[in-house]
């Protein structure tokens, strides 16, 4: 069966970025007449545009990908613009990977160089594997080398991300070092090396909540220049962020659905940021907080899940009842401690006030 798209294949659930994008991304390419470091489709003053949105002299519009400080964005371009790496960290739901993505394809035309890290990752994914049928029947040779998202990446001279850091196992990071300090890959069997073209360069991202998961090693952590993506400061820039993301995936998947109102979702952005902050956004009442994060990303899946639910369940409109499971289901990750976390909230807060008696009465009903 080819694997080649067709006029008759079906539409795809979630496009790169670079295809999502591509129209920005060749408009941006047409009118960029700034320098740009070796290997790069767009120069830095582009690729901050791309990301942080903007109008070009044409009238073209730029979405903005990421929403917070641009001078974070700033130090991720130009640090990929020098020989050091990159590590987004932050605690999950930060746009991390996001980031990255959207990096990768500004830069390189491509985000697909991607080494996803897990606790079973071996070596190979890293370096180059083999094809073993190859290898017993020709021995070493570069016909039955296998190149990793890595080794394509330096051959080729474009980004390449790194998901998980913490997640790989010490070992497998350290195949790192050699890669981001000399800028090569040995192939030992082959007494050869792979030479990085210009362009290459690494994008990391790991969790401030797994440290410790794999802590990175000094020598490791020395390669990368880290740029930590912290919550939205703001309520109103977390209320944006959210409206903004949930229309788009609503219109990805195509759902039925009005788009809730801004009141609907800045009300579940301010349950968020309450519990996660323990304290009322008016500064009189201290909470207790969950044991989960309660990031933007998941403030961004249950609007999407209680759009889902309106749209097939309902009549289009999200309600309270629609997006309380959602809720519910971010907040209370420990079965005991969140759920008194959540009752108490309930009581104190949600009951108490004015125009919230409806989340009230939904968060009871499904509580049974």
């Amino acid at each position: 069966m080819s694997l080649k798209s067709s006029p008759e294949s079906p539409v795809v659930l979630r496009q790169h970025a670079e295809q999502q994008y591509a129209g920005e991304l060749a408009a941006l390419r047409a009118q960029d007449q700034r320098q740009r470091p070796p290997g790069w489709l767009l120069s830095p003053w582009a690729v901050k545009t791309y990301l942080l949105g903007g109008t070009l002299e044409d009238g073209t519009v730029i979405s903005p990908k990421y929403v917070g400080q641009p001078r974070l964005i700033e130090i991720a371009v130009a640090t990929l613009a020098t020989d050091r790496a990159l590590l987004l960290t932050g605690v999950p739901g930060t746009a991390k990977t996001w980031v990255s993505e959207h990096l990768a394809a500004a830069i390189s035309g491509t985000s697909t160089l991607l080494v996803q890290g897990t606790a079973g990752l071996d070596e190979s994914a890293l370096r180059y594997g083999w094809n073993y049928a190859r290898l017993l029947a020709e021995g070493p040779s570069a016909n039955a080398l296998v190149e990793s998202p890595m080794m394509s990446g330096l051959r080729t001279g474009r980004m390449v991300r790194v998901e998980e850091l913490t997640r790989i196992p010490t070992e497998i990071q350290d195949s790192l070092i050699t890669i981001l300090s000399e800028k090569t890959l040995p192939v030992p069997e082959l007494s050869t090396e792979i030479q990085a073209v210009k362009g290459f360069n690494v994008i990391a991202t790991a969790n401030n909540r797994d440290r410790g998961v794999n802590e990175l090693s000094s020598a490791l952590l020395r390669r990368f220049n880290i740029v930590v993506l912290p919550l939205p400061e703001a309520l109103d820039e977390e209320v944006e962020i959210v409206s903004r993301r949930a229309g788009e995936l609503g219109r990805a998947l195509e759902l039925p659905a009005e788009k809730p109102a801004l009141e609907e979702i800045r009300r579940i952005v301010t349950i968020f940021r309450e519990l996660r902050n323990g304290l009322t956004v008016d500064g009189k009442t201290r909470l207790k907080s969950p044991s989960g994060t309660l990031s933007t990303a998941e403030a961004i899946s249950v609007i999407t899940n209680g759009m889902a639910i309106a749209a097939y369940y309902g009549d289009g409109e999200m309600t309270a009842g629609d997006m309380i499971s959602g809720l519910m289901g971010a907040v209370i990750k420990d079965p005991v401690q969140d759920q008194i976390v959540w009752q108490e909230y309930l009581q104190t807060v949600v009951k108490e006030r004015d125009g919230w008696k409806d989340l009230y009465r939904a968060s009871r009903d499904a509580a049974g």
